[in-house]
């Protein structure tokens, strides 16, 4: 059975889902892997440009998915956004907590 990840929720109210599993846009393609090298996020709720090369829809950038993306791309999104307040990454995204 496959699981999803919680919408991840950024300290400055940024919201993207991240997932990796073997419906998504992920390497490695499998569910429960130890580390992933990249994952799959998904609508996010503003226009981010660490993610636009990576968007399916270029057009609709808050209504699309952004498949294959670099752990570190998506690390580094939620170090911009102030880090994770609410919601879970796959293992190999680092889940940066808000500095307090």
């Amino acid at each position: 059975m496959i699981s999803y990840n919680k919408i991840v929720v950024c300290a400055d109210g940024f919201e993207m889902s991240v997932q990796a599993n073997i419906y998504s846009y992920s390497i490695p393609k499998e569910a429960n892997a130890e580390k992933y090298e990249a994952v799959e996020v998904g609508f996010p709720t503003e226009v981010e440009p660490l993610l636009e090369e990576y968007a399916e829809d270029p057009e609709d950038p808050t209504g699309t998915v952004y498949g294959y993306v670099p752990v570190q791309v998506v690390t580094d999104v939620i170090v911009k956004h102030g880090g994770i307040v609410d919601g879970e990454v796959p293992p190999g995204v680092i889940a940066v907590l808000p500095l307090e």
